[in-house]
Order: structure tokens, then sequence, then C-alpha cells
């Protein structure tokens, strides 16, 4: 399987040429950080084989945050965190959407836009919650 340095390394230069207009500078640095994970370009070091002992070369990590290879255990025990933080209640999911008038503005602007989506979806919920007409009271699920 190919790795995400990997094909950073092997397509990013061409990709990024190609699209920089369109790339966001924080997807383009974050390219550009992940490409050279686990190979000397990062340097490296010498550790003994646990079977062996043999010496064997470990290129070093990148350890961006986005780095699949990289963050995978910060990211589980992140996850399991949150995991435990979680009420015991039923969840569900609501999607708030940038009509496609704005996504160009949105994309210029993230900072700027993103807070108030935030904002309002947030408000828009509160609003709902609070509204006696959108409550509903699951009955107990019997068989």
């Amino acid at each position: 399987m190919l790795a995400l340095a990997a094909l950073f390394r092997r397509d990013g230069p061409a990709d990024r040429a190609k699209d920089q207009a369109r790339l966001l500078p924080s997807h383009l640095a974050a390219m550009q950080a992940i490409a050279p994970c686990r190979t000397a370009t990062l340097g490296g070091h010498l550790s003994p084989c646990p079977a062996c002992g043999a010496l064997e070369d470990r290129s070093h990590a990148c350890t961006h945050r986005h780095g699949p290879t990289c963050q995978k255990t910060e990211a589980t025990q992140w996850l399991e965190k949150q995991r435990e933080r979680l009420l015991p209640v039923a969840y569900f999911l609501v999607t708030f959407t940038v009509p496609e008038d704005l996504r160009a503005l949105a994309r210029a602007h993230q900072t700027l836009l993103y807070t108030l989506l935030f904002q309002t979806s947030a408000a828009a919920l509160q609003a709902r919650a609070l509204d006696p007409l959108y409550r509903c009271v699951r009955a107990p699920n019997r068989r």
C-alpha cells in the first residue's frame, strides 16, 4: 500500500504546480511537511533489532499533525478520551452547508466565514431545541 508521504513525494510536486491556485496555503504546507516523512531527508538513527541485535537504519518521521502514520497513536488516544466524554444518550448528525455561491468567498476568508457558520448554525439548533413544536419525547422501545 502506498503511504501518503510516498504519494506526496511521487505526485505532489506536479499536483501542487497544477493546482496551486486552488490549494490553500495550509494544505500546501502540510503536503510539503509530510512528503519527506521517514526518508533520509529528515535524518535517522540506528536501532538494534529486538530479535537478533543487528543494527537497523530507522528514518525519522515528520511528526506533522496531519500525518496519518505519525499521529495514529495520538489520534487514537484523543478519540478514546472524546468517547469517554459522551453522554449515554442517542446522538444524531446535523449538517449545515454553505450555498454554492458563497463557497469561493468562504474558502478565501475561512476564519471569518466558518466562525459565522458555526455561530449561526448553533443559534438555529438552540432555537429549534427551545421550540416546543420541534421537541419530541420518544417512547421507550417496546417489543
